[in-house]
């Protein structure tokens, strides 16, 4: 038996870069290496702006409360944010490929560094619910805005189908990560300015909302970097391109047809309408996803992250340092949680890894108010986090592959709005609840609520296969 060309050294090392690759594709980290430019810059943008708005979620509502504005009227507060949200995401993801996604993800940062200049120059409430309105002020920490459906859009369009789970893993990962730094970072930054600079409270915020302003900035450069490839192709372009190519079906076709056919003119087709562009496959998947993701998002409203920290803030009068740092803990954790989605996902699908991830914390979410003592309730909020980002890079994926190219922004985007308009009565009922002593029945509803979404998507699309 001839001898191994390699020494035993060598076949050592050549077999640990074996599984280090491996673990890098199955991390997706090689997916993102070899991804464009414009795919680096998009996850980017999310970083910074999640970093933001992770900053502003943990001290937006003890910020309204130290202005003396009652739970209620600050519930009040969000729902509107929301509902204008809605109508500006709606109008700017709807028109997006024809006004360009550069400049609609421009026009969006403008957007967010205004509102934070107008509540870093401080305003009574209407002002500041005008600025949130017009401008791009989270409530929630989580995505809001047209920044989310332009930029998935674009990923997929940019991005090979085998490669989608991954990369939208990481662009989900770094979103998350932005906001945990984000908390912290501000945290941490409230508590300086309050003990060596000796601001107040509310004078400490307002630094902290010119801070959100000078990341709006930060973003609009990241922008204005990326390159005309993210732009959708227009069916002109596309026309023309396939002009360009040789004709080598058509002709072919064309000589094997009789004369007497050759002569007859084609009739006109007519021009579909906005309906009929939709088929009813297509039509019954986009009602199903508006059901199950407004449910989702409605339950998403009651138990919004800034309603949460304040939340812990009042039953265990924890200052916000402490807050920071208990949700940059759990934000982190659910964010490397999502690395391990993306490898389910490959093997049992995205809606079964979306089901199966998002259960567990919808149930730990409906627990969290029971726990009289910190360290219980600490104990739920970690668990829950575990698993309560698991599903979104599978979501994501899911909708990529399910709808049609060219269609995609534009119902992404309707999806989007639909959700922001589900979630935005929420906050409304929370603070409700919370004015009259109830605040933690708003959680244990929302438990329940995405238990049942969660069962849903199971039910509908647990053996759909992806749509290419």
């Amino acid at each position: 038996m001839p001898d191994s060309p390699f020494s035993p050294e060598e076949s050592q090392t050549s077999n640990e870069r074996a599984v280090i690759v491996r673990l890098l594709h199955e991390l997706g980290l090689v997916s993102v290496w070899r991804s464009p430019r414009d795919v680096k810059l998009l996850c980017a943008q999310r970083f910074v702006r999640l970093f933001a708005y992770g900053s502003s979620t943990l001290i937006l509502v003890s910020y309204l409360s130290a202005l003396a504005i009652s739970d209620d009227r600050i519930g009040l507060f969000m729902t509107l944010t929301l509902i204008g949200d809605v109508v500006i995401s709606f109008l700017l993801t709807l028109f997006a490929d024809a006004m360009g996604r550069r400049a609609v993800l421009s026009l969006g940062s403008v957007l967010m560094a205004g509102s934070g200049v107008v509540f870093g120059l401080g305003a009574g409430f209407w002002g500041l619910l005008a600025a949130a309105v017009l401008g791009v002020i989270s409530p929630s920490g989580n995505e809001i805005g047209p920044f989310r459906a332009v930029e998935e859009s674009t990923l997929a369009h940019l991005t090979p189908h085998e490669e989608l789970s991954d990369i939208f893993a990481w662009y989900s990962l770094v979103g998350t990560a932005g906001t945990a730094l984000g908390m912290m970072a501000c945290g941490w930054a409230i508590k300086f300015l309050q003990v060596t600079k000796g601001c107040d409270f509310v004078t400490a915020c307002r630094v902290m909302f010119f801070v959100y302003a000078a990341i709006g900035v930060v973003k609009l450069v990241l922008t204005l970097c990326l390159s005309r490839k993210v732009e959708a192709i227009k069916k002109d372009d596309r026309a023309a391109q396939q002009d360009e190519e040789p004709g080598e079906t058509e002709p072919l076709l064309a000589d094997r047809l009789p004369e007497d056919e050759e002569q007859q003119p084609q009739p006109k087709k007519d021009k579909p309408s906005l309906l009929a562009a939709f088929d009813h496959d297509l039509l019954s998947l986009v009602l199903k996803l508006f059901l199950l993701f407004g449910l989702d998002s409605f339950a998403s409203g009651l138990a919004s992250l800034s309603w949460m920290t304040y939340f812990f803030k009042r039953k265990f009068s924890l200052p916000e340092s402490e807050l920071g740092s208990i949700f940059f803990t759990t934000a982190i954790i659910s964010a490397a949680s999502m690395i391990v989605a993306s490898s389910i996902a490959k093997r049992i699908g995205n809606v079964k890894t979306m089901v199966f991830t998002h259960l567990p914390s919808a149930i730990c979410l409906a627990l969290i108010p029971f726990p009289s003592v910190l360290p219980l309730a600490l104990t739920l909020l970690i668990l829950r986090a575990c698993t309560q980002n698991m599903d979104v890079a599978p979501r994501s994926a899911f909708l990529a592959s399910a709808l049609p190219s060219d269609k995609r922004t534009a119902i992404m985007g309707a999806v989007n709005v639909v959700k922001t308009s589900a979630q935005s009565m929420g906050p409304l009922i929370t603070g409700v609840l919370a004015s009259k002593g109830l605040f933690g029945a708003s959680f244990t509803v929302a438990g329940i609520l995405k238990a049942c979404y969660d069962i849903g998507m199971l039910v509908c699309f647990g053996g759909r296969g992806a749509r290419r």
